[in-house]
Order: structure tokens, then sequence, then C-alpha cells
């Protein structure tokens, strides 16, 4: 019995179709099409990290607490932003410019609030005056920017008890006034950082064949993260 030549191109265009699938799964380069470098989407509540963690220098761990002892690092809830903005409630500029106003009217400076404080207020169930709303406490609507893919475990205390520089993964956020995602978080991407920051026993801690420390080693096992 013959085979049409349809048949046959169509048997050959699947299988290389098969084929090219799996070489572009395996890559070590490959990455979910919901992952872009660039990304960087409007917040509900426009925070400036160029503000707080560059002019300000505010540490990242006093706000992201959990990366400390957890394996996502959290956004903060607005109790922690309400250290500082319970009593900061506008730029110094706009202060300023009251205090001159109020002083030539010869009357105490009001006090202003700001846009975005006034929905932090609104997320904590206060009014501009700290006064509580009926509406009572909400939350914010925050949009994720770095979204790994669930069959990927990264654990963000492990890396924080190394030392590895939250710059090292999310970049010059310090520089961003809207946070974006810089880096491709690819598979090769953690792969080849993994190997380059991985300590050999040639490499000035001992001699060779000599075994290190688990602790100094960084794994490129698979299951290390993906359990």
């Amino acid at each position: 019995m013959l085979i049409p030549q349809t048949t046959h191109a169509r048997v050959f265009l699947a299988a290389a179709a098969f084929f090219g699938l799996v070489a572009v799964a395996s890559s070590t380069a490959w990455r979910p099409l919901n992952v872009h470098t660039g990304y960087a989407p409007e917040q509900p509540i426009a925070y400036s990290h160029r503000l707080h963690a560059g002019e300000l220098g505010i540490d990242c761990l006093f706000c992201h607490y959990g990366a400390r002892n957890s394996r996502h690092a959290g956004i903060p809830p607005t109790s922690v932003c309400m250290n500082c903005h319970a009593t900061l409630s506008t730029n110094f500029d706009a202060l300023l410019e009251e205090r001159a106003l109020a002083q030539d009217e010869d009357r105490e400076p009001r006090r202003l609030v700001s846009d975005e404080i006034l929905k932090i207020y609104a997320a904590m169930g206060l009014d501009a005056d700290l006064e509580p709303t009926p509406e009572g406490p909400r939350p914010i609507p925050w949009v994720r920017v770095h979204n790994l893919p669930d069959f990927v475990a990264f654990n963000h205390s492990v890396h924080v008890a190394r030392d590895i520089a939250c710059e090292s993964c999310h970049g010059p956020v310090q520089a961003m006034e809207r946070v974006r995602q810089e880096s491709d978080l690819s598979m090769g991407w953690c792969v080849n950082c993994h190997r380059e920051n991985g300590l050999e026993p040639h490499m000035g801690t001992g001699s060779p064949g000599e075994r290190l420390d688990p602790s100094e080693q960084v794994s490129t096992d698979c299951s290390v993260c993906h359990y």
C-alpha cells in the first residue's frame, strides 16, 4: 500500500515541530512567556525606590524584612510605611512653602497630605487627620513585578544569609523611580550565577582535592530549585 506524499509531509512537519519544542524546552535560556526583562507596571501608589533606597538610603531589609527568614521577601504592610508617614505626610518643598505662607498670614501651618500618602492612610482605614474612616482598612492591589514559575523554588533567606546583594538579582533599584524587572530570571541566568559564585579548592580555600564546607559551595543540582 502506497502512502500519499502529503501524509509523509505532515509526519515530517509534526516530527520537526516536536523535536523543535524539545530543543527549546531543554535550553537553559528558555523561560516562560510571562517573564519580561524591563517590565515596570504602574502601581496603585507611586512609591519611589529612587527616593527611599537611593536618596534616603533606607536599607532594603527595613521594608522587606521577610527576606531575612522567609522564602519570600514580601510586600511590606502599610504599618511599616506609617512608621515615617504618620508624621511625614508630604514633600519637604511643600512643607517649606506652607510654613512661609502661614508666617505671612500670621497663622499656624496647616497639615499637608500628598495624594499618594492619602492612599496609604486610606489603606489603613484613616483620613487625612489620621481619624478612622467608615470604610475601614483595605488592601493595596500592588502589581507583582518579579514572577517566577510555580515549579521554581527561590528562597530569599538563603541568599540574604550568604550576603548576596539585592542588586544582584533586582538591579539598581536605588536608581529606579518605578521598579522594573532588570534580569531575565531564566534558568540559565540563575545557573550561571551559581557557577560563578561557587568556590573550588584551587581558589585559595584549600589544597586540590580537599572537600569544602557545604556552606561555601553553591549547588547547581536540579533539586535545589525544583522540589
